[in-house]
C-alpha cells in the first residue's frame, strides 16, 4: 500500500503536474488496472475515502492528494489515508488485504443469502494468512515512502485476473448494477 512521499509534492511542483509524486503514482496504479470498469470504481472508491479521511484525520497529506488527483484510485487513497491516521505500512497493508477479502465475503452474503455469522467466522479464520500477507507486502527494514531510497514501489507486480476484467466490464454495462466494484 502506498505511503505518501517523503517530501510534500507542493513543496516540488503545482500539484497535478505530470511530475507530481501523486499524479505519478495514481498513474501506477492505473497501468496496472487493464479493466476501465475496475479504473472507473478503483477511482469512485478513492474519492470516497479521501473524502471521508480529510474529515476524521485532517492532513496536510490528504489535502495535497485531493488537489494533485481529485479522483485518486483507492490503493494510494488508502495508503494517505492510513499515514494520516497515523498507522504503519503493514497495517495500511492488512486493511488492504481485508478490504480484497471482505467485500466479496459482503457480496456473497447479499447475493446467495448466506449465513453472515458463517462468513465472517471464515473472514475471522483468514486473519493469520491476511496478516502474513500483510508482512510480506512491508518487510522490516524497507523504506516506507515511494520515491526515498530503497523504495521499490514502481517495481511492483501487476497480478491480472481476465475473468475478473471481463465481469467487471460486462457489469458496467448492464442495466442493473449491484456494486460499485
Amino acid at each position: 500500500v502506498p505511503t505518501p512521499p517523503a517530501t510534500a509534492p507542493t513543496d516540488r511542483l503545482p500539484a497535478g503536474s505530470d511530475a507530481d509524486p501523486w499524479v505519478v503514482l495514481d498513474r501506477e496504479v492505473d497501468a496496472r488496472t487493464a479493466s476501465p470498469a475496475q479504473r472507473d470504481a478503483s477511482r469512485t472508491q478513492g474519492r470516497l475515502l479521501v473524502r471521508v479521511a480529510r474529515r476524521v484525520w485532517p492532513s496536510p497529506v490528504l489535502d495535497e492528494l485531493a488537489r494533485a488527483v481529485p479522483h485518486p484510485h483507492h490503493p494510494v487513497a488508502l495508503g494517505v489515508a492510513a499515514h494520516a491516521a497515523g498507522t504503519t505500512p503493514q497495517d495500511a497493508a492488512l486493511a488492504a488485504a481485508y478490504h480484497a477479502v471482505s467485500g466479496p465475503a459482503t457480496a456473497a452474503v447479499r447475493l446467495l443469502g448466506l449465513d453472515p455469522v458463517a462468513v465472517h467466522g471464515l473472514l475471522a479464520n483468514l486473519t493469520p494468512e491476511l496478516s502474513a500477507v500483510s508482512a510480506a507486502a512491508c518487510p522490516p527494514g524497507t523504506s516506507e515512502r515511494p520515491g526515498s531510497a530503497g523504495a521499490h514501489w514502481a517495481a511492483l507486480p501487476a497480478y491480472s485476473s481476465p475473468g475478473l476484467d471481463l465481469l467487471a466490464e460486462r457489469h458496467a454495462r448492464a442495466g442493473i448494477r449491484l456494486f460499485v466494484s
